[in-house]
């Protein structure tokens, strides 16, 4: 009798520990995604953790849809309790979400960036039209009315006053929310000025990104999510190119610089007004689940969105963050304080 009732006692404990969240056992905040917010969301983890005397946050640098991916994996502590995203989140990652459970996500808009192309500071200047970035990098261009293999080999095949380097471009993999926002911004950007191609995307939007978005073998470089090592790569090539956020940029004045685009060159203001066409807008993607749940994590938001770290003047915009305007930025403040969950994407 001793022995069942001694049983049954052990099931029920062990029933108890398994009605116990799996995440409660993890005492950190955990953030993984887009290389471009990595080093807003390190710095802010570093003064949260000196701000509040708890644990810092583990924040990885896995791109845009990697980190998307795994945070919508599922719940538990096995699962970022946080997405960093340099793109918003799309409607198939939203629905794979709640595929897993993840049912409840707070949308953040932590500031701005924009994409820049870079070369070695010694190097040519480059003066660009999206047009130009489609014909030299896309796998597929239009020439003669018709899609054919891209049979440009230097940046003067495909515009007159460009340097006669060879196209060779160092940039983020598929993962990257950088890479997909230069192809949007850049790529797509510059197919539509041919009519052929716009009317290929005002017919049938699938077909359009089919034969325009994949980018060239032989002329574009997957250079991995460590944008510091692209711009240690231009340094050391002569005549090469890349392409990563408007942050890596500013920190390395020194040594690297910026070409124009469509008559613009990228700063904080151009990318902060819209007027340089690479701009784009980071975000946070947060469980709201796990609120109450992971030790710091409601804490370490309200470091994310105050007027310290991406108000104006804040140690984020020392990083090289664009912020928002005073009212956007107040938004997502409260966007915190009331907990609003975000609704499905339309795309």
């Amino acid at each position: 009798m001793k022995k069942l009732l001694s049983c049954a006692a052990a099931a029920v404990a062990l029933s108890g520990l398994a009605a116990v969240p799996a995440h409660a056992a993890r005492d950190y905040v955990w953030a993984a995604g887009s290389s471009t917010v990595f080093p807003f969301a390190t710095r802010t983890a570093e003064n949260f953790a000196k701000k509040t005397g708890k644990k810092a946050p583990k924040v990885e640098s896995l791109g845009t849809g990697g980190g998307i991916k795994l945070f919508c994996g599922g719940l538990g502590e096995g699962f970022p309790d946080i997405a960093n995203a340099s793109r918003p989140m799309k409607k198939a990652e939203f629905d794979a979400c709640a595929a897993k459970g993840v049912k409840d996500i707070i949308a953040i808009k932590i500031g701005f960036d924009g994409i820049v192309v870079a070369t070695d500071k010694d190097g040519a200047d480059y003066n660009f039209k999206t047009e130009h970035l489609y014909l030299g990098l896309a796998k597929q261009v239009l020439k003669g009315g018709q899609f054919v293999a891209n049979p440009y080999n230097s940046w003067d095949d495909v515009g007159a006053g460009l340097p006669g380097n060879r196209i060779q471009v160092y940039g983020p993999p598929p993962t990257s929310g950088t890479r997909d926002a230069f192809v949007e911004l850049a790529i797509e950007a510059g197919a539509r000025k041919f009519p052929t191609a716009d009317a290929i995307r005002s017919d049938n939007e699938k077909k359009f990104k089919q034969l325009v978005d994949p980018l060239r073998n032989d002329g574009w470089v997957d250079a991995g999510e460590n944008d510091n090592a692209i711009v240690g790569t231009l340094t050391k090539t002569p005549g090469s190119l890349g392409v990563f956020g408007w942050s890596y940029l500013e920190e390395n004045m020194d040594k690297i610089k910026g070409a124009t685009i469509n008559g613009v060159k990228p700063s904080a203001q151009t990318i902060a007004d819209g007027s340089y066409p690479l701009s784009r807008s980071l975000f946070i993607y947060v469980k709201k689940a796990n609120i109450g749940v992971t030790p710091g994590l409601e804490d370490f938001l309200k470091e994310f969105t105050s007027d310290a770290a991406t108000g104006r003047g804040g140690y984020l915009q020392g990083r090289g963050l664009i912020p928002l305007p005073p009212g956007q930025h107040q938004a997502q403040k409260d966007a915190v304080a009331k907990k609003a969950s975000m609704p499905r994407p339309a795309a």
